[in-house]
């Protein structure tokens, strides 16, 4: 029996459960290669935006650096943030009622929590679909087997070449469904590493940037080192 005969013979529940196994399949590949070429990119603009961050004269010149160089943004966010500390006003508000070094690890916290929320976009998909797809396998299974043998029990009897085909179709269910859990479970944890490596690097980046804003706000004003091509704010 081909794949028309099966689908074309099978009720309601088999279909549902199939079309489903499908579109978790096909959800999670796509988010797997998206996220490969993602992560690929973004490992390879930390390392080259890090190193061009620290050769620039001043944050305005690095800042405009990375806008070109930083393609998956994921370094910008944070020297962004911190060129707008540098540059804040001195108008009083909420977010300056806290000392500035409060201040900067609030602003860089937040701009980090960006950037991994993007990094990490696609991993609640991958979990599900490979903690789901067996047991949704496993319910069309089920009820292929129930299928088939409440087709057989108006029989006076039951040989094996009958309950065989039905039983074995059934079976395949629990194939599809192992067949879709196991790459977004390899993909989950593959790709949860390449983020937890990135993560740590730009953890790494965000206190050098946290240390150089305030060493720059501390240093008295004849050896502050410049953050700007400009005038002073």
């Amino acid at each position: 029996m081909n794949t028309l005969q099966w689908w074309s013979q099978a009720d309601v529940v088999t279909q549902t459960t199939a079309a489903f196994l499908l579109l978790m399949s096909v959800a999670s590949w796509v988010v797997l290669l998206f996220k490969l070429r993602l992560l690929w990119r973004a490992r390879r603009d930390v390392a080259r935006c890090t190193a061009a961050f620290w050769q620039a004269p001043d944050l305005e010149v690095a800042r405009q650096r990375l806008q070109a160089w930083d393609r998956e943004g994921v370094v910008l966010p944070l020297v962004v943030a911190a060129h707008g500390v540098a540059h804040a006003s001195n108008t009083p508000t909420l977010a300056h009622a806290v000392n500035r070094s409060q201040h900067i690890t609030r602003v860089l916290r937040d701009a980090l929590h960006q950037v991994l929320g993007q990094l990490q976009s696609g991993q609640v998909l991958l979990a599900t679909v490979g903690s789901t797809a067996p047991f949704v396998g496993l319910l069309g299974t089920v009820w292929g087997v129930f299928h088939a043998l409440t087709a057989l029990s108006g029989g006076a009897s039951i040989s094996m070449e009958q309950i065989s085909g039905p039983v074995g179709e059934a079976l395949v269910m629990t194939a599809a469904g192992l067949a879709v859990a196991i790459p977004a479970v390899l993909g989950y944890n593959i790709l949860g590493r390449t983020i937890a490596r990135i993560e740590a690097d730009l953890e790494g980046f965000a206190f050098d940037l946290r240390e150089l804003l305030g060493s720059s706000a501390s240093a008295p004003a004849g050896d502050r080192p410049s953050t700007d091509a400009g005038p002073p704010p």
